[in-house]
């Protein structure tokens, strides 16, 4: 029909209706079309909110119309800001403001304007106590019984929380909260952390409108793997002096200010994360020299003296005994001097590391305050997502992958040579295992080990000034990390949601914490909590728990599962509300009530997804017992700008045979293909016209190898390939490596070890150059752009 035609149309509408005196019945809709309660407000149980509805007129024309915008969703009047803060790694006794050695002046600050809770917990590791924390669910209930990169196909262990477990961030967001999350990132399954997808439980499919952060279990300061919601970004290119504690904040400084200036009637959640202070232990040199000789008088004093601040301060009950050193963990005084030198400048790394990352949070509450919201912000500051690490080895590393990983070693000379780069851009260090079990007095253990405090017991904060009355106060209740988002969505006045996005919500397993706001004394509302974490496992239950004793030692990362057996662990048993530290067992003396408790353990852990137990550990980690993009694949084609994609997402290049082949015209300078870096990977490059092949199985020099074309590549278009032939014989053993150039071996080389289980878990897969670090910092940094053109990159399984 013609536009003639159709205006002749509506013209004899119009006077039709005119003539006969007929008009457009008028067009209404009910105001309570939306789920509403008997108070007049919207079913917030019910997310999102119904169409509201249209509630004015509609006539033939707009003048006798009445317009009608549909109202948002809106937060409570007077709902409080949101911030959540958590680090990385870190035990009950290090923080100064739970008797600690290292100052952490913005948790003090916040306590003495809140509360401590010295009967907090979390599960003993990352992602599980991260899955717990934004869910308000334990941690196997949302598929998260260890970390991402040792998933394994069980409901409680399979990594994809579930729909029906809806996180703080999108409860919130969908009652009228603005919702940013910063930092780390750990509860993307491995198969799905690539820019291909999918994101639903990236934050910006779990509620989160704005992401600055990493992804994945640690990050390099000096160089990490960032991302802006999904996009692949690197902040650190040309700037000398980069490290990521500070970038976070100023981002966060900025945020809060621009969402301030835009609406600021509009309450906003923050869930900040640093990497601090998980290995690599990083920090500018001048933090770190504030601490030097703090620590000379080693482990066992520094535990000692923890626990005398900590009763001191009420922290502790005064007939608290401090527990003993597990076997293995040698006696300060044992140690030679260069071993205390070492052994002590790793730890005065990870106490500037701590205080840096503490101080710069101090920087983001700043801004908050000036925006005058501080009164009318709920902060909740957990300090650490589980204890201290004894991932370090007995002696600390400078490369984490490669100790806890690979099960290298090295060796105290080479420690002894790096000494001054400790905590630097050429190390991914780790403090030693004595100083882990000191940072978690005055408990037993350390991270892993979800049986006793030393892996759960970790310092809590809450500050909020318009809701808590007794200012710098402790709280005693027991408690969990479950226990937040209810305490978040009591003190907003939101109830816990039944139905999410069309998909019907799993009871939360946590319970509110406010009741403690405003009193000492109450008994907890949390009577029954279980822990278990690769096999260790415990039941607390009215003031008791009962405990197995770690048949594997947290320091010992590598071994099978058929070593460590779930079935043939002792189990302990301990009185904790009159021996706070666990540091007399009771088990031979009241066997009825162990049986009690461990029978209650298998009634929870069948409850919660804790089934089939399994201790095993780095085996795990191998990407190839989980759903991958590279699955039953043996050849791979990539073209430039494919850059960023995770181990889990790449082609598997361990332990087997393999080629890389590189089409290329014209360049004399750049990265070809690189996976990993400087700690651990490979490159196949083009420097000064020639091409170049380096691998690296940890940054000791030694564990470097590299071959070069003799001759530099003619002008045109070349073919450079990597003939990868593996010896085979296990894991990790050594290959044979020939570098083609079309169709020429133009030089060759024997390498006697390999990597066997993971080459990193922050550095990626990259064609046409390099993000992270290096291979070797004297041939090339990054981002070594490939200066010509990069046709196509063929990896074939041989």
């Amino acid at each position: 029909m013609n536009q003639r035609k159709i205006f002749t149309c509506c013209l004899c509408v119009i006077l039709a209706l005119t003539i006969t005196g007929c008009q457009p019945a008028e067009q209404k809709s009910e105001p309570g079309a939306a789920a509403m309660t008997s108070a007049g407000e919207p079913d917030r149980t019910i997310l999102p909110f119904p169409d509201p509805g249209f509630s004015g007129t509609i006539d033939s024309n707009a003048v006798a119309s009445k317009p009608d915008f549909p109202v948002m969703p809106s937060a409570p009047k007077g709902a409080p800001n949101v911030i959540i803060i958590m680090t990385d790694d870190v035990g009950y006794g290090a923080s100064s403001t739970f008797g600690g050695p290292i100052a952490t002046p913005t948790f003090d600050k916040l306590a003495a304007n809140g509360l401590r809770y010295n009967q907090f917990h979390t599960t003993a590791l990352c992602s599980p106590t991260r899955a717990a924390l934004i869910s308000g669910r334990n941690h196997h209930n949302v598929a998260s019984g260890v970390i991402t990169e040792m998933a394994t196909g069980f409901p409680g262990y399979n990594s994809l929380v579930p729909k029906s477990a809806a996180s703080v961030g999108e409860i919130l967001k969908q009652n009228g909260y603005n919702t940013s999350w910063w930092g780390k990132m750990h509860n993307v399954p491995d198969w799905m952390s690539s820019t291909a997808g999918p994101f639903d439980l990236w934050p910006s499919g779990l509620g989160f409108e704005y992401f600055y952060g990493f992804i994945g279990g640690d990050a390099n300061q000096w160089r990490p793997a960032l991302y802006e919601n999904t996009t692949p970004i690197d902040p650190y290119i040309g700037k000398k002096d980069y490290i990521l504690d500070k970038d976070l904040a100023d981002r966060a400084i900025n945020y809060i200010s621009k969402q301030n200036s835009l609406a600021p009637d509009k309450p906003f959640f923050m869930y900040y994360c640093t990497g601090t202070a998980h290995a690599p232990h990083h920090a500018p040199k001048d933090w770190i020299e504030k601490y030097k000789g703090k620590f000379d008088g080693g482990w066992d004093a520094t535990r000692t003296a923890t626990m005398e601040r900590q009763k001191a301060q009420g922290l502790i009950p005064k007939n608290t005994q401090l527990t003993t050193r597990p076997d293995g963990i040698p006696a300060w005084e044992s140690l030679s001097a260069d071993q205390k030198k070492v052994y002590a400048r790793f730890m005065e790394v990870y106490a500037g590391a701590l205080s840096y990352a503490d101080y710069n949070i101090g920087r983001v509450i700043d801004a908050v305050e000036k925006t005058g919201e501080l009164d009318n912000t709920i902060i909740i500051y957990i300090m650490g997502d589980n204890g201290a690490s004894a991932e370090g080895t007995p002696q600390g590393t400078t490369n984490e992958v490669a100790t806890a990983a690979n099960g290298l070693t090295e060796d105290l000379s080479f420690l002894l040579s790096v000494y001054d780069k400790i905590g630097g851009p050429e190390t991914y260090n780790h403090y030693s295992y004595g100083w882990a079990h000191a940072m978690n007095t005055p408990f037993q253990w350390t991270k892993q080990v979800a049986s006793h405090f030393g892996g759960t017991r970790n310092g809590l904060v809450i500050s909020y000034p318009k809701g808590i009355k007794e200012k710098g106060a402790i709280r005693s209740q027991f408690h969990h990390v479950i226990d937040i988002v209810p305490t978040i969505l009591d003190v907003t006045g939101l109830p816990e949601p039944k139905r999410v996005n069309g998909i019907d919500q799993k009871p939360m397993d946590g319970t509110s914490m406010a009741y403690t706001f405003n009193d000492a004394t109450g008994p907890s509302k949390r009577n029954t909590q279980y822990f278990e974490l690769v096999g260790n496992r415990a039941i607390y239950h009215d003031g008791w728990v009962a405990a197995t004793t770690p048949y594997r030692l947290p320091w010992q990362t590598v071994g099978g599962s058929t070593d460590f057996p779930t079935r043939d662990y002792k189990w302990e048993l301990y009185n904790i509300a009159e021996d706070y530290s666990e540091a007399n067992n009771l088990a031979a003396k009241n066997p009825e009530k162990l049986k009690e408790l461990q029978a209650l353990f298998y009634e929870e852990a069948k409850k919660n997804n804790v089934l089939p137990l399994d201790a095993s550990f780095a085996e795990r980690a191998d990407p190839a017992i989980r759903p991958s993009l590279t699955k039953g694949r043996k050849n791979f084609e990539y073209y430039e700008g494919s850059i960023r994609i995770p181990e889990g997402s790449a082609p598997d290049f361990k332990n087997k045979s393999w080629s890389i082949n590189a089409e290329v015209e014209g360049g004399n300078n750049g990265v070809l293909a690189t996976l990993g870096g400087y700690f651990g990977g490979f490159a196949l490059l083009v420097k000064n016209g020639k091409p170049m092949f380096i691998y690296r199985v940890s940054n000791q020099p030694q564990h470097m190898f590299m071959i070069q074309g003799p001759q530099a590549l003619s002008k045109g278009h070349h073919t450079i390939n990597i003939d990868f032939a593996y010896d085979g014989g296990g894991l990790g053993k050594g290959a044979t490596v020939a570098l083609m150039v079309d169709g020429k071996k133009v030089a060759e080389g024997k390498m006697p070890v390999t990597v066997g289980l993971r080459f990193s878990l922050d550095e990626t897969w990259d064609i046409g150059e390099d993000t992270g670090t290096p291979l070797d910092f004297k041939t090339y940094d990054v981002p070594f752009k490939y200066n010509g053109e990069l046709q196509k990159i063929t990896v074939t399984y041989k």
